[in-house]
């Protein structure tokens, strides 16, 4: 071990120079500022790409945001806040060991005779050049330099596979590793037909055997991806360049394969490994291994005084680490060597050094939608283990776990499928200790029901793999670094800052840490109430509290508070399942779904879902469908909840279509609102030769008994006449299967995102049973859920998990069966078609009018043909150039002089209390809002996110100001009802976090005149034309191609495009 550096002595500052700044070398600078607490080091980086670190394990995230902000490991300004010195595109060429000076050249003229040298001395000197993606050598196969072969590296690297997949159709990605299958479904994400190609017999080769690897590649090819293992690619071959290429080389068009023949692939991309970038210590005399690496010791020192080799490029014990987490561990060792003398000087102790033995080469990640994980001794094989398997090639989940052969110790495993365990597993591996159950209880994994609890991990838990961050990291960083919130925890520690898969355990430790420091954990529902959902459905109930108005007076910590765009549509939601009024009762507190009785889709148009109960249609009902889809030149699309879809129906055809609709049998499908959508069903006995039960008449009955009622999320269910479940029963949030003696009853399943297969209620139930315990099932959950809770989320959390729910609904330990049941016959018996009581009453018809000042109409999108229908056009892709934004948060197009003047719009009975109606003026679309206080506004109707006429319809809210700040008032704003960004109401400004200085919105002085005349001031309509005008700002089909091209007077400075998480937030689930 090198000397190490006394802090305290008085000499001067020491420089560290950092060759490299990637994730590891980024970890080692934190890791320095951290633990030199007496500001010893000065620290300078040389960095050869024109990015500071970014996160490379997030890399195929940047396909679907194309935002490079977003990749960042941390902005360039944390780097000048912290006194880090950067050179830029510099790449280092030479280490001058006797001297201590490091020689870099710019990496733009690296290779002409006259390159400026720069010289940077250092007192220590790291390493972390990373590696470089592997290629084969050119003398075994030939075309690896044509256009058109790509790696999967840096940003640049997907850069040019993006623009290279706007012309190619067929990929070849070479490599079936962990980074191979991620560039596959970068590719199929593209649009290209994608073939995997890999040399061994088998993908992921080094985390599953043949088995688990398997069950894998049957997952892939259900993606539509192909495959050809074990079978290479030795040549890539371009067609000759004609007369008219000038001189240009062509693309790769065929690849030609070991075993002789030859495929076409317009585009090959590899990602087959990656080799060490030690050329700088090669040219610089330092040792490195003859396969590639800087020979490092334990303390990562390399054959030169005071130079340490991290990372990727670092070989120890003949062996070199591709994952981060090692990388992560030599920072940790090198940082923690350096400042020792202040660590023990802390510690009133002796730090001994830190080594570097071996890495932990554990892994769990989610490709290509399957989730994968290893760990431990996973390829363990002597006489002296024992392997324990679990195969269920239905739910698609693999497990192979390695024991000793006592069975007292776990070794290691791997997992396909159900990665549940993994944390608790690797615990187990790691600390060596006896095992205290039978390895059999360990391979069945988490019960059905009951959500994995951390609280018995030990504390040197890896959570996340992806940065190697241990539970006792996450718990540190909330007791002693005061992390509040799940977004701090991961600022501070990393964890979840990779794939993400670790973020629920991450939420579960912080929340268990909370609860131990004894903070309160709240659960409340929004700023506006000091309540959960759960809590504020007993309130309602037992206050027989009727409005929205009434629930905050009694419930709301401010009673004049409008509310917000959570708590309005939650608590309609109670209303709606307490008291089954008409959801246009509370019309201002319905998202724009619920508000007009369909669900919103892009460009501002709607959809159309009759329900059909059971999937049962009649010949005549069909017809009357088709009729109207073709009368409104409506996009027609059959549901996987056996439906029938009707997309592109302006708002004010909706009644229009209903009264059809209606009249021809149908009813609302309620594919709108968070209520029952569909109960699925075979055709059991009435036709399946296997059916045991009538499952279509069952399915009809269930969905009809159930329909209308609203619930925290949305619910599904299916009734399958046998045991070969063709009605997927079992991925509903309730499933009926048949039985020779009834019915099994299985519940709090879903599929989506995160399938759960439902656990069962009772076997071998009636129909009178079956329904009797739905009864209580549903409305337990209703009554008892969290806000957007899916069933089988609610049973996660519900404690005792799937035995308590039993007790409750089977055996009725709390006595409140019978209420419950009541409540159900209540909802069912106060039923009504909500559609049908739109259509019959004039007043409501009204409200679906697009202006209230004219019967005109508009387009908010243009439409395009496919395949024989119509349909919007595309929203541009990252990187095309939309048209200009009409107003930024940096000018107002309208304060340049020009006059304005008072313009009447309507009376104020036009316009609906506590929501937003639009005016159109010239061929611009105003949304004007009428607040419960009095108060009016007017904005532009255009939200610049998505450029849609919608901001109308978004629900009202008020902003509530932080705990303790007297000076701050709520301000009113709309939350769009796209993407939920909000927008002020009196100065138009972005509220949604990350997005303040992208957005803005024009706004307009209202006044209420002349009795009820509600007046706008304006500026000319050729001047607001010129800007706002629906034609022009509107989505084209060109804008999706090119550059929009057309021209106005006024100047407008263009905001980037929305590219952050407050996107869609994902947690809202429309």
């Amino acid at each position: 071990m090198g000397a190490i550096i006394d802090q305290n002595a008085p000499t001067s500052t020491l420089r560290i120079v950092v060759i490299g700044l990637g994730m590891v070398g980024l970890s080692f600078i934190e890791k320095i500022l951290e633990y030199d607490t007496v500001k010893r080091y000065k620290i300078t980086t040389i960095c050869e790409e024109p990015l500071v670190a970014y996160n490379r394990v997030g890399l195929t995230q940047y396909f679907s945001h194309r935002n490079v902000d977003q990749l960042l490991m941390k902005p360039e300004q944390w780097y000048k806040d912290n006194n880090v010195s950067i050179l830029m595109h510099q790449v280092a060429t030479k280490i001058n060991t006797n001297l201590k000076t490091i020689e870099s050249a710019s990496t733009l003229d690296i290779n002409s005779s006259t390159a400026t040298v720069t010289t940077t001395p250092y007192d220590i000197c790291i390493v972390a050049t990373g590696s470089n993606a592997l290629l084969p050598p050119a003398r075994f196969v030939a075309g690896l330099d044509l256009p058109g072969v790509y790696v999967y590296r840096t940003i640049d690297d997907l850069n040019l596979i993006i623009e290279r997949a706007k012309a190619a159709k067929n990929a070849a990605v070479i490599g079936g590793g962990l980074l191979g299958l991620e560039a596959a479904k970068a590719t199929l994400d593209l649009g290209l037909k994608t073939t995997i190609y890999e040399r061994n017999t088998q993908v992921l080769a080094r985390q599953l055997d043949v088995e688990g690897a398997a069950m894998v590649l049957r997952e892939i090819e259900k993606l539509g991806i192909s495959h050809n293992m074990g079978n290479p690619p030795v040549a890539f071959m371009a067609e000759p360049s004609g007369p008219n290429d000038g001189g240009e080389p062509s693309y790769v068009s065929k690849v030609k394969l070991e075993d002789g023949s030859v495929v076409e692939h317009d585009m090959v991309v590899f990602a087959i490994g990656v080799s060490p970038r030690d050329k700088i210590a090669r040219d610089s005399g330092i040792d490195c291994h003859a396969r590639g690496g800087v020979l490092v010791n334990d303390f990562l020192e390399t054959s030169a005084r005071d130079v340490y080799a991290i990372g990727e490029v670092a070989s120890y014990a003949d062996f070199t680490y591709g994952l981060v987490a090692p990388g992560y561990d030599m920072a940790e060792v090198v940082a923690r060597n350096l400042t020792r003398d202040v660590n023990s000087k802390s510690l009133g102790k002796v730090h001994q050094p830190r080594r570097f033995t071996s890495a932990d080469m554990s892994t769990k990640l989610k490709l290509l939608g399957v989730h994968v994980a290893s760990f431990g001794d996973y390829f363990a094989n002597s006489n002296d283990v024992q392997e324990l398997t679990y195969r269920d090639p239905f739910d698609v989940v693999y497990k192979k776990y390695i024991f000793t052969k006592d069975g007292k110790h776990l070794l290691g495993g791997m997992m396909v499928g159900d990665t549940t365990d993994y944390g608790k597993l690797l615990a187990m591996s790691k600390s060596k200790k006896s095992l205290q159950i039978p390895p059999s209880e360990l391979i069945l994994g988490v019960k059905p029901g009951q959500a994995q609890g951390s609280e018995d991990l030990p504390d040197d838990t890896q959570i996340c793999s992806c940065n190697n961050v241990t539970k006792g990291q996450i718990k540190s960083a909330v007791r002693t670094k005061g992390c509040s919130s799940i977004g701090e925890v991961k600022t501070c520690t990393k964890a979840g800052l990779g794939c993400g898969g670790c973020v629920p355990q991450v939420g579960e430790i912080f929340e268990a840490e909370l609860k131990a420091m004894g903070k309160v954990i709240k659960q409340n529902l929004c700023p506006h109430f000091d309540h959960s959902r759960t809590e504020l459905y007993q309130i309602v109930k037992v206050k027989k509290l009727k409005s929205f108005v009434e629930v905050m007076l009694h419930a709301g910590k401010n009673r004049r508070a409008i509310g917000c765009e959570v708590c309005k549509p939650a608590i309609a939601s109670i209303l709606a399942s307490l008291f089954n009024d008409h959801v246009l009762d509370h019309a201002p507190l319905q998202d724009t779904n619920d508000r007009f009785l369909a669900n919103i889709q892009r460009g501002g148009t709607y959809s159309v879902v009759p329900r059909i109960p059971g999937g049962e249609i009649t010949p005549d009902k069909l017809i009357a469908i088709a009729e109207v889809a073709k009368d409104f030149g409506l996009y027609t699309k059959i549901t996987g909840g056996q439906r029938i879809d009707l997309f592109g129906a302006k708002r004010e055809d909706l009644p229009v279509i209903w009264e059809r609709l209606v009249k021809a049998g149908l009813e609302s499908g309620h594919a709108y609102g968070k209520a029952l959508r569909t109960v699925k069903s075979c055709v059991g006995s009435t036709w399946c030769r296997y059916g045991l039960q009538d499952s279509v008449g069952f399915a009809i009955f269930i969905e009809n008994r159930y329909k209308g009622i609203r619930a925290p999320h949305k619910l599904k269910g299916g009734v399958s006449g046998c045991v070969r479940e063709c009605a997927e029963a079992r991925s509903k949030d309730f499933g009926i299967i048949a039985t020779e003696k009834g019915y099994n009853l299985f519940v709090c399943g879903n599929g989506g995102a995160q399938p759960k297969h439902a656990v069962l209620l009772v076997s071998d139930a009636s129909e009178a049973d079956c329904v009797k315990y739905l009864d209580r099932f549903l409305m337990f959950y209703i009554a008892t859920a969290d806000r957007l809770a899916r069933t089988s989320k609610w049973l996660e959390k519900l404690e005792g998990g799937i035995e308590y729910l039993k007790k409750v609904v089977l055996e009725d330990y709390l006595g409140i069966c019978d209420e419950l049941e009541k409540q159900m016959a209540y909802l069912i018996s106060t039923y009504q078609c909500e559609w049908k009581t739109v259509v019959d009453d004039s007043e409501r018809r009204q409200q679906f009018r697009q202006f209230v000042n004219t019967d005109d109409t508009q387009n908010g999108i243009e439409f395009i043909d496919q395949r024989g229908q119509k349909r919007p056009a595309d929203w541009p892709k990252e990187g095309v150039q939309l048209p200009p934004s009409p107003v930024s948060p940096k000018m107002d197009p309208f304060d340049g002089g020009i006059s304005k003047e008072w313009i009447c719009v309507g009376r104020t009975g036009d316009f609906k209390i506590d929501a937003g109606q639009t005016i159109k003026y010239g061929d611009v679309q105003i949304a004007v809002f009428h607040l419960s206080n009095g108060s009016w506004y007017a904005t532009q109707n255009m939200c610049p996110h998505k450029r849609s006429m919608v901001l109308s319809q978004g629900l009202l809210g008020d902003s509530v100001p932080a705990a303790g700040d007297d000076k701050s008032i709520a301000q009113p704003y709309v939350s769009c009802p796209m993407h939920k960004k909000n927008f002020g109401l009196q100065d138009g400004k972005c509220l949604s976090s990350g997005d303040e200085d992208k957005y803005q919105i024009q706004t307009f002085d209202v006044k209420v005149a002349e009795g009820d005349k509600v007046y706008l001031r304006l500026p000319p309509v050729k001047e607001l034309n010129e800007v706002l005008a629906t034609g022009k700002v509107m989505i084209h089909a060109q804008d999706s191609q090119g550059k929009f091209e057309w021209q106005t007077s006024i100047e407008i400075l263009q905001p980037s495009s929305c590219e952050t998480s407050a996107c869609g937030n994902k947690e809202l689930d429309w």
